[in-house]
């Protein structure tokens, strides 16, 4: 089959188009047939050596955490002869879950069903999803609902995630979402424009609150209007928390963040007594330093969120609630939704990597087969 693979940590150009031979699913796996693979910032930074990995060479390594496809084959049942077609049912050994926690949304899968997938990489190098199959544990899938594209599968994996555990984080808020569930609440987005604010804002609406995002020019505005968010307000303009209060008067509950060093003095301004903080990303690093007085007169909650340690059981609760939505409408993406999709070929994931890295606007993807 053709991959993408590296042996090395570097820039793009260490990403090689290679033959690899075709994984066979153990017990509690399945193959998928990958369709389109997604790529996000963790894709890059884990390829690049940013996130601290010691130089030298590495096991081979395929990039990419999330996608769409099919289920091509599936691994024995625990205990099962491991008949070709069977269902596939995960003991959660390989994951630390236990058994059933896949079953939450429809496993065991049968070939031939339709899925998305997330965080496949993950402790696994050789799954990543830029490359025609991938063998993964059952709890890293999920169906793909009735009329959903590929494409819409594999944009939604881990920023989906991260925005719904960022949702249902606050003390007073929801630990699940649906239609109602953040009814009353007021949720700010920062950075509305880009993937995980994207899918916060679609979530949030989704879940009934009143959203607020800001974000950096009439572009991106434009976007985060198109996914629903109702307020939209540039995070540059000097009365920017002033705008917000004019919108919540009493403070926003929730804030879903992406630089919290260079919005913390806002998000403060802004937050209401006991609001919760949701911090997924620093970007542009800039230094974040707590005023102990100041949020502790605010009983602030700070809870940062990581899709690799959040939990399997977070994992699976959020994906039962992101095919809820999908199966409703809310998580469309493209261009008319504020996500435009930037697409590659597979053997140009080098260049779908510089993509992301140089910060497009908008979803990048790999197409890896027309299925």
């Amino acid at each position: 089959m053709k991959a993408v693979a590296h042996s090395e940590l570097g820039d793009a150009d260490v990403l090689r188009v290679t033959e690899l031979d075709i994984p066979e699913p153990g017990p509690g796996e399945v193959r998928v047939r990958v369709a389109v693979s997604g790529v996000n910032p963790t894709d890059w930074k884990g390829r690049s050596g940013a996130y601290g990995a010691a130089a030298g060479e590495l096991p081979l390594s395929v990039p990419n955490h999330d996608g769409a496809g099919v289920i091509d084959a599936v691994g024995p049942v625990a205990g099962g002869d491991g008949a070709s077609g069977s269902a596939a049912e995960s003991d959660g050994a390989s994951d630390g879950v236990g058994p059933g926690a896949a079953g939450a949304i429809g496993a065991p899968f049968a070939v031939g069903d339709r899925v998305w997938v997330s965080l496949a990489a993950y402790q696994r190098p050789a799954s990543g999803t830029a490359q025609e199959y991938t063998v993964l544990p059952v709890n890293r899938v999920f169906p793909l609902p009735d009329g959903a594209s590929f494409e819409l599968g594999a944009a939604t994996g881990i920023p989906a995630l991260t925005a719904h555990r960022s949702l249902t984080v606050a003390e007073d808020g929801p630990s699940r979402l649906a239609p109602g569930a953040l009814d009353g609440h007021v949720v700010l987005v920062a950075g509305g424009a880009g993937a995980v604010g994207h899918a916060a804002v679609q979530l949030a609406r989704w879940a009934g609150a009143t959203v607020i995002t800001t974000v950096s020019g009439e572009t991106k505005a434009s976007y985060a209007k198109a996914a629903g968010a109702q307020h939209v307000v540039n995070y540059r303009d000097s009365d920017a928390a002033e705008q917000i209060r004019a919108i919540a008067p009493e403070g926003v509950d929730l804030i879903v963040e992406v630089a919290a060093g260079r919005n913390n003095a806002l998000d403060l301004a802004v937050l209401k007594n006991r609001g919760t903080i949701a911090i997924y990303a620093n970007d542009g690093g800039t230094p974040f330093a707590l005023d102990i007085g100041q949020n502790m007169g605010l009983n602030v909650r700070y809870q940062f969120v990581l899709g690799y340690t959040f939990g399997w059981d977070k994992v699976a609760a959020g994906a039962e609630d992101i095919n809820a939505a999908i199966a409703d409408g809310a998580l469309p993406v493209g261009e008319d939704a504020g996500l435009p999709l930037i697409e590659f070929s597979l053997d140009r994931t080098g260049d779908a990597h510089r993509a992301v890295e140089s910060g497009a606007v908008g979803k990048v993807l790999v197409k890896v087969a027309d299925l």
